[in-house]
């Protein structure tokens, strides 16, 4: 009898989702809508809590140690610690701003001088290349590109076109209000979470045992702790690898003497953050701005790039970030190029732990469907 009742209640479920879903496709502006609507409620407490993720990889690190010098204090260890936390942040943000920023303003300004004389370096070497070619050598000469004039036109446009526009269009300005305001109660919302993280925690724990069988809450959380503990060790590993190949290169260029050390450098410590592609992307960057100075050294470059990415590669990145995504180069591959697609940068960020999650669960779940099949046993 109890079962006849569960399978009603069970066939009478699926109709009634069959129905909803059925409305939903035939309605489908009408439930997108809706979801735009909720999810602009609650994107600030979705950014609060990436915001309180990201900081809370360094925060446990300062938490530990405040806490020895505290001798085991912990009263005001945690606001010490988000308090020491967001300052570094901010330290860093603006010894970007006004190292960083400065000196891609004054490179910016150089290649106005560089630019011109390499272009006709190179318009000169094309034509003693093709001097057995008239019509070539004379298609050649008749290439002028006015440097100035387009230097001129972009900034042009940033000053005058893209402000007015700006300044013209009330939507505009009315979203970056609103994108201001959600940030700012998104950090607020992630202060709250990080020096309350462990009463959340047990909150959540018990609204999850309340509604939730027992052995599927268990489930739930032993994933929410695999994904918890993979995301924050690419994050870290990610970071401090990306510091310590910038810094590498910053060190080098000095030694060698290139030009744009500084540049350069913290270029590609932030494109390193991109897996596998990223620090190709600070390399041509890089090629390019030495390029204008130095062939022969922007050939220099190129081969300290391979150099480096190779010790980077085989001895700092196995170390630094280890196994800890626990993933084999395949599909670290089809991750970033999955979430590259999708998301751009964020989802090559993104993707590589979430893929390596997904990849820990399927193969667990394939070596216990293999281990309770007998006639498996032994062929593997």
């Amino acid at each position: 009898m109890e079962n006849n009742k569960e399978k009603l209640k069970s066939i009478r479920n699926l109709i009634i989702l069959a129905i909803l879903l059925y409305l939903g496709i035939q309605h489908i502006d009408v439930v997108w809508g809706v979801v735009r609507n909720l999810f602009s409620l609650i994107s600030p407490f979705v950014l609060g809590a990436c915001i309180a993720f990201v900081l809370n990889v360094p925060m446990r690190a300062i938490e530990g140690q405040v806490e020895k010098i505290a001798h085991g204090r912990k009263k005001y260890t945690r606001a010490i610690s988000l308090v020491l936390t967001i300052v570094s942040v901010i330290l860093v943000i603006i010894i970007v701003l006004f190292v960083v920023v400065p000196e891609l303003g004054a490179t910016i300004v150089s290649l106005k001088d560089l630019v011109p004389p390499f272009l006709m370096k190179i318009q000169k070497l094309a034509e003693e290349l093709f001097a057995e070619n008239p019509e070539i050598v004379k298609q050649i000469s008749s290439i002028k590109l006015d440097w100035e004039g387009i230097l001129n036109d972009i900034i042009a446009f940033l000053k005058n076109g893209a402000g007015s526009f700006l300044n013209s269009t009330f939507s505009a300005a009315m979203s970056v209000v609103s994108g201001i305001t959600n940030f700012g109660i998104g950090v607020v919302f992630a202060c709250y979470i990080l020096l309350q993280k462990e009463k959340l925690g047990v909150q959540i724990k018990k609204a999850l045992y309340a509604f939730v069988p027992v052995k599927k809450a268990d489930r739930i959380i032993e994933i929410c702790s695999l994904s918890h503990k993979t995301f924050a060790s690419f994050l870290t590993g990610q970071c401090m690898e990306a510091l310590i190949l910038g810094t590498m290169f910053f060190i080098t260029m000095l030694i060698f003497r290139f030009p744009y050390a500084l540049l350069v450098g913290v270029l590609i410590a932030f494109t390193a953050l991109i897996p596998i592609f990223g620090a190709f992307i600070g390399c041509v960057v890089g090629v390019f701005l030495i390029l204008m100075v130095s062939p022969v050294q922007a050939l220099g470059f190129l081969i300290m790039f391979l150099i480096l990415q190779q010790i980077e590669g085989n001895f700092i990145y196995p170390h630094v970030v280890g196994n800890s995504v626990g993933l084999p180069s395949i599909w670290v591959l089809v991750a970033v190029t999955l979430g590259g697609n999708i998301m751009g940068v964020l989802g090559m960020l993104v993707f590589i732990p979430l893929v390596s999650v997904l990849y820990t669960l399927f193969r667990e779940e394939v070596y216990k469907r293999i281990q309770g099949r007998r006639e498996l046993r032994g062929k593997f």
